[in-house]
């Protein structure tokens, strides 16, 4: 009797050990027969690839680099970041779906960019990407606007680009429209994080006072009790632009100080006296 329950032990335990590798074999193969649905429910959105056409004009727009680092938020199977390391940048996706991560990191390694091209599955949300310089997204508005918080915390300068949705009433710095090889979803927006500069300045001996909606600014400068409003005043990234009375000033900012030229190449200089 004793050796008939070893047995039955010995067999329990056999198949035990068989299903196990059977079922690690089967999770092991999962990723490599793993094929995305267009429109497949996600964590926020559904996965509708990003056309060829426009991950190539996205990029265009961003003005890459090899000197760049790219963040893809919502990276689904890896084109724009694999683009990107073709093109010699150090590039990482962000992916909540741990299936569409494996499939990118193979799609990367075929195409020889993995040492490039790296992806994690993570929640956007909970992700540190501030060392990006280019910035990519496919997201639903809400989701964008969500972002966009910490998106303008990031260095002045940051490129961030979108596949057809927009900031909220964050405007773009420019918009293009891709018509060849593109059926859907042909539309991207550019924005350029821009220095912060509300305040007030000293110019000289006059008051530059400044108000700012994201890249766009009003204000006045102050010259004894003359106050001339400024016109065409607007941040690109660090470049600050306006124009007070009939002088533009164009120049760059660098924290709590900033400098240039007018338009008659007269260098300027100002310091930020008060937020």
């Amino acid at each position: 009797m004793q050796t008939l329950q070893k047995s039955l032990v010995s067999a329990v335990l056999c198949a035990m050990a068989w299903h196990a590798s059977v079922a690690a074999q089967t999770t092991a193969d999962k990723p490599s027969t793993y094929e995305p649905t267009v429109g497949q429910s996600g964590k926020d959105v559904v996965w509708v690839p990003t056309p060829q056409a426009l991950v190539d004009r996205m990029l265009e727009m961003a003005e890459l680099t090899p000197q760049d680092r790219l963040v893809d938020l919502g990276s689904g199977d890896g084109r724009t970041v694999i683009t990107a390391a073709k093109r010699g940048t150090t590039a990482r996706g962000i992916e909540f779906n741990p299936d569409m991560v494996a499939l990118a990191q193979r799609a990367a390694k075929a195409e020889g960019v993995a040492d490039k091209a790296t992806f994690e599955q993570a929640d956007i949300f909970k992700s540190d990407f501030s060392e990006a310089t280019v910035l990519t997204l496919f997201l639903l508005p809400s989701l964008n606007e969500r972002l966009r918080p910490i998106i303008l915390e990031m260095k002045p300068g940051t490129r961030v680009v979108s596949n057809s949705f927009t900031m909220g009433d964050w405007q773009p710095d420019e918009s293009a429209q891709v018509s060849e090889n593109c059926t859907a979803y042909c539309n991207a927006h550019k924005w350029i994080v821009p220095a912060k500069v509300a305040g007030t300045w000293k110019l000289g001996d006059k008051e530059l006072v400044l108000q700012q909606t994201y890249q766009m600014l009003s204000g006045s400068l102050r010259d004894g009790n003359n106050v001339t409003p400024i016109t065409d005043a607007k941040l690109e990234g660090e470049t600050i632009q306006f124009t007070a009375g009939d002088q533009q000033y164009t120049g760059r900012v660098s924290g709590k100080r900033m400098n240039g030229n007018t338009q008659n190449n007269a260098p300027w200089q100002a310091s930020l006296s008060s937020l």
